[in-house]
């Protein structure tokens, strides 16, 4: 068996399972879940904005690591089939929605999550600068939703604007890092930016 296929099958095999035992939607759980145990990216904040929110797992994640006082939004193309407890779903294009679509009633976000990755067209160029350009969108919305100190995670294929990106979230958050959760794929190029302590005000918010 190739590495590649030994690669997917092993880790499908084993994420896909627990996450099916555990009740949750999807085994992405598990990288938002690595990411939230070592940066600690729930602490203190309790309404979500997830962009790319299908099928549902990360929302899911999100109230059970909250809890009751969790306001949880999510975003996506298309309506979800078991939408998590709890969640407004928002259905629409990230690239065009209207951020006041997604506050709602509320004045702010204090975390905003982006598992978004593009449909992929086997063409590595074109897929790293389709990744991108998801990335630089949610985080432009994470600029205008986010309350002063909240936090972001977001989805990067690397790609020649990796530091760029990077950088760019560093030059709005306190702190900003990468990860490759344990739950990727080896062969993934996937990497996660994280930003914490958000410097500015949100335009949208109070």
């Amino acid at each position: 068996m190739s590495k590649r296929l030994d690669d997917r099958s092993t880790r499908h095999d084993r994420f896909h399972q627990k996450a099916k035992k555990e009740g949750f939607l999807a085994r992405a759980v598990y990288k938002l879940q690595e990411i939230d145990e070592k940066h600690r990216i729930f602490d203190g904040g309790h309404r979500v904005l997830d962009l790319g929110c299908a099928p549902g797992s990360w929302l899911q994640y999100a109230n059970q690591t909250i809890g009751e006082r969790a306001v949880l939004v999510g975003l996506d193309r298309a309506p979800l089939d078991r939408p998590p407890t709890g969640a407004r779903i928002v259905v629409g294009d990230v690239l065009t929605i209207d951020v006041k679509e997604l506050l709602g009633d509320l004045p702010a976000f204090d975390i905003v999550l982006s598992d978004m990755a593009p449909d992929t067209s086997g063409v590595r160029s074109m897929d790293q600068a389709r990744s991108e350009a998801l990335f630089e969108r949610a985080l432009e919305i994470a600029t205008l939703v986010l309350a002063p100190g909240g936090n972001f995670v977001g989805k990067l294929f690397q790609g020649p604007d990796f530091k760029k990106l990077g950088d760019a979230v560093r030059s709005k958050f306190a702190v900003g890092k990468t990860v490759k959760p344990a739950s990727s794929r080896q062969i993934s190029i996937e990497q996660y930016v994280i930003g914490k302590g958000f410097r500015g005000q949100g335009v949208v918010g109070p």
